[in-house]
């Protein structure tokens, strides 16, 4: 019994990190409604560039730990949140307005260069963190098998929660929120009422990359690395557990992802861990294959 109880509170914090990846990943599948790997690179590429950045302050700029992690976090999500614009404005929408299909390609090309642009910023060196806040807190106090998490992944559950009930908040009641439910069900007649799509979507891309890049770097600061696959892995993973719960729908997505996260991690508890993606993706192709919605899609 506490071993599963364990394996429950291993979960919390995988299945929050994922909810959060694809609530992100919904906000910018519903304007450009197609499949998108950009996301999941933008992801590996914050984590990439929080580590080179730390390295860089600890060593070049002899800062201590927490004022090099700081440092290294806002300038991850300057260099993530700024690439996930400058896709958003040059690539996506301009392919999106002339050929929607060619969305799917040009994100696989732009995974690569974010992939390689950080392996050849960081000279092909895997960096790692120095652990810090492991501090294991019992949560449920069993003499022989006490019940843990440490402080850090706590921390971590609790910002990536609280991220997503916020952004959910704020695309329910903000003017914003309202041009963007628009745009994603209806480009044309938004139009007709005055939203200006471009820039919603323009926005859209970018608040989407923003989510990825926090939980890019709550992920490096967690497990001390992310490697430069990364990218590609994690957006292949995303496109299919958003698509669980709908990928239109932000908090749908991030249920829906919530359920994998905790699927996978009493898979690799109870199950063999080489058998693990492969039995969680053939369930999620079963799962859309017996549950799929036929839309249009202009």
């Amino acid at each position: 019994m506490a071993y599963f109880l364990q394996q429950l509170a291993n979960a919390v914090p995988v299945a929050a990190l994922y909810a959060l990846l694809a609530f992100g990943y919904a906000i910018a599948f519903a304007v450009t409604r197609r499949a998108d790997l950009t996301y999941g690179a933008l992801f590996g590429f914050a984590g990439q560039i929080f580590l080179l950045f730390a390295d860089f302050g600890w060593n070049k700029l002899w800062l201590v730990l927490p004022a090099a992690l700081a440092f290294a976090a806002v300038l991850a999500l300057v260099y993530a949140g700024g690439a996930g614009l400058l896709i958003g404005r040059s690539v996506m929408r301009k392919l999106v307005d002339t050929s929607a299909n060619t969305v799917v390609v040009a994100s696989l090309g732009v995974a690569l260069v974010l992939m390689e642009l950080s392996r050849i910023a960081a000279d092909t060196r895997s960096l790692w963190l120095p652990p810090f806040l492991n501090v294991p807190l019992v949560l449920w106090g069993d003499a022989s098998f006490p019940v843990t998490l440490t402080l850090i992944q706590m921390l971590n559950t609790a910002v990536m929660l609280g991220l997503v009930a916020g952004c959910a908040l704020f695309l329910a009641r903000s003017s914003w929120g309202r041009a963007w439910r628009a745009v994603s069900d209806d480009p044309g007649a938004a139009a007709l009422c005055g939203v200006d799509g471009r820039r919603v979507f323009v926005s859209a891309y970018a608040f989407s990359a923003l989510l990825a890049a926090v939980a890019g770097i709550l992920a490096t600061s967690y497990y001390g690395n992310m490697d430069f696959g990364a990218g590609l892995t994690f957006g292949v993973k995303v496109l299919f557990i958003a698509a669980i719960g709908g990928q239109t729908s932000p908090l749908q997505a991030a249920a829906g992802a919530a359920v994998m996260g905790l699927a996978e991690t009493l898979w690799s508890a109870y199950g063999s861990m080489l058998w693990r993606d492969f039995a969680i993706f053939s369930l999620l192709i079963l799962l859309l294959v017996l549950f799929r919605r036929e839309k249009f899609q202009p």
